[in-house]
């Protein structure tokens, strides 16, 4: 029996049912203390769930123990970890095994390992590496982690995602944004736009009570503000090797000007060519 407040002064079958019924209380216990959104994360039910929460914030430990949870609670589970790299998925894994050790293996172990986890109860914990190719194969899976999801390739996304489908199972994504492209991005400004699909979570550095503003401050100084806007504060800022924004290239589109050259359009659109007809707004040079 862990040595917590709770487990001091509950019977260890009463302690269970509070464990099943409340992940709050299951994470207390295994020595995670939840903030309020980590709390509101681990009581959701909602099937998809996007974490834009700020480097050394508690998403991956906050997802471990609902991915612990979910295997204890959930008889014949089959939780999955994808990150991009094996090492990646492993090191969140390990978050997870550590929770289990502190609870004292409330179900007991079939087989236990760097990567994987086998319970008695049936479930079963795999922490898979960053490949489409190897990643299929497993079906009915009650929980889907994927951690660096922005970093996730699309391939491997789309690969894993019908895994889901028959057990209508869950999906926790987490990550810090890595600029406005791929899976992760196109889904964050879905659900920023009213889909109902995800139910997400934003949390930026500040808003982390164990994240000094002294650090945050030299962080920023010496990383510069891109790296630090999308490390710490959860924006999806553009890659600064790109020619153009993402912004300016959509709004160049929805005007129906030239997305390349906006300026060089209105001043054609004002020209003497266009006084003649040569040119024209939506369809360039008549010639």
């Amino acid at each position: 029996m862990p040595n917590s407040p709770t487990a001091r002064i509950a019977p260890q079958s009463l302690l269970d049912v509070a464990y099943r019924l409340d992940p709050v209380v299951f994470a207390t216990d295994a020595q995670l203390t939840p903030d309020p959104w980590q709390a509101r994360v681990l009581r959701s039910t909602a099937p998809r769930l996007l974490l834009n929460v700020s480097r050394q914030a508690g998403k991956s430990s906050v997802s471990s123990v609902l991915g612990l949870h979910t295997a204890l609670y959930t008889p014949d589970s089959l939780v999955l970890i994808v990150s991009p790299s094996q090492r990646q998925s492993a090191e969140l894994f390990r978050k997870l095994l550590a929770a289990y050790r502190t609870l004292s293996r409330p179900v007991a172990p079939i087989a236990e390992n760097a990567f994987s986890l086998e319970l008695v109860n049936g479930s079963r914990i795999v922490a898979l590496p960053g490949h489409e190719e190897t990643t299929r194969g497993f079906s009915a899976v009650r929980l889907l982690i994927i951690d660096e999801a922005s970093r996730v390739a699309d391939a491997l996304y789309h690969s894993v995602t019908p895994m889901l489908a028959v057990s209508a199972g869950r999906l926790v994504t987490m990550s810090t944004p890595w600029g406005k492209r791929g899976w992760w991005y196109a889904a964050w400004e879905a659900s920023r736009r009213g889909d109902e699909a995800w139910e997400r979570y934003e949390v930026p550095a500040t808003d982390c009570p164990r994240i000094p503003a002294a650090f945050l401050a030299e962080q920023r100084r010496s990383k510069g503000d891109l790296w630090y806007q999308s490390e710490f504060m959860c924006s999806f800022v553009d890659v600064t090797s790109g020619l153009f924004s993402a912004d300016a290239i959509d709004a160049a589109f929805a005007t129906g000007g030239d997305p390349f050259f906006p300026d060089l359009d209105r001043t054609l659109a004002d020209s003497d060519d266009a006084a003649d007809g040569f040119y024209d707004r939506a369809e360039g040079f008549a010639l």
